[in-house]
């Protein structure tokens, strides 16, 4: 098998996967206007993840992240001890 052709048979996913998500966020665009991105913390289970952010949310901070202050999900109680 020629080298650039399976190059390009290694590429092709990646390129389709880019139009896809271009494609997507572009009608995203046309249908909702401009959007601000960002990190959004979810406390009931000490994760976090890209999002849109309304004008009126703030977005996380890595900078103030305790991993030790979240909701423990199989107990359900509050891991930081000082929580008010």
């Amino acid at each position: 098998m020629n080298a650039q052709l399976l190059a390009a048979l290694i590429l092709l996913p990646f390129l389709f996967v880019a139009l896809y998500a271009g494609i997507h966020e572009y009608l995203r665009f046309r249908s909702e206007g401009s959007s601000n991105y960002g990190l959004i913390f979810d406390e009931e289970t000490g994760t976090s993840y890209v999002t849109s952010i309304a004008d009126a949310e703030e977005s996380f901070d890595p900078e103030d992240f305790d991993p030790n202050d979240y909701n423990d999900t199989e107990t359900g109680e509050v891991k930081a001890e000082n929580r008010s």
